[in-house]
């Protein structure tokens, strides 16, 4: 397969193949999106994509001293979680329940493409929102897609869902890691997550300041005390994991 340049695909995979996966095409600044279901869906669409980088909202890898992800031991993180939680990036655990299973097809998916010789990199849009200041789809639909659009991102349809949403978000930041412009948390040789890197904070008027009370409106994004998970399903990172 002969791979395009500055193209990327993002996928905010679910646990199941009978929920919607978000996909994303990114194509320089111009996004295609779709919901796609069963993996061998997915892998066609990678392999018509033919991108330099695909980049997944799923755990791709195990914590360490765990050969499964049903091992029953005290291994839950991974330096990569660690990371994230050292910056107050709200997660679930890859070992939590229904984490389980998106694990598992995560690993699966990765290892299928990169039988296709097709580089895989693993985000997490929520944690990259958070980064860059920019709402989580869960708590302003409206306000993402007008960040993503500031961002750099074209063309990304009206009627596209939380899921593509996502998915465009991953496309995003695998773009920056292509331009050498993103982070990783942890490494590669034992689990690594790509996070974009923190742009300095717009200056606020002292009367947008004051009008935030406080609650979780007032909190910043990423704070451990954001609720997990709102508005997704199980087996689905949401606000991760």
């Amino acid at each position: 397969m002969t791979k395009k340049p500055n193209v990327v695909v993002g996928l905010d995979l679910a646990g199941s193949p009978k929920r919607p996966t978000g996909f994303c095409l990114l194509s320089g600044e111009e996004a295609e999106t779709s919901d796609l279901f069963a993996d061998d869906e997915i892998l066609e669409a990678v392999r018509r994509a033919a991108p330099s980088l695909v980049a997944i909202d799923a755990p791709l890898s195990l914590p360490p001293g765990r050969t499964s992800i049903h091992e029953r031991n005290e291994s839950h993180y991974r330096a990569c979680d660690t990371e994230l939680r050292r910056r107050g990036i709200p997660f679930f655990p890859i070992t939590l329940g229904p984490m389980r299973s998106l694990t598992e097809r995560g690993i699966r998916l990765r290892r299928e493409l990169e039988a296709m010789n097709i580089r895989v990199i693993e985000m997490y849009p929520g944690g990259a929102q958070d980064v860059w200041r920019i709402p989580r789809v869960h708590r302003d639909r409206g306000g993402l897609r007008r960040g993503l659009a500031r961002l750099g991102l074209k063309k990304l349809r009206r009627g596209a869902s939380d899921h593509e949403l996502d998915a465009a978000t991953g496309a995003l930041v695998g773009r920056d890691f292509l331009a050498g412009k993103a982070e990783v948390y942890g490494n590669f040789e034992e689990g690594a997550i790509v996070m974009p890197v923190a742009r300095p904070a717009a200056r606020k008027k002292p009367s947008e300041t004051a009008s935030r009370p406080g609650g979780s409106a007032g909190r910043p994004f990423g704070s451990p005390s954001a609720e997990p998970g709102i508005g997704r399903g199980p087996g689905r990172r949401g606000t991760r994991r």
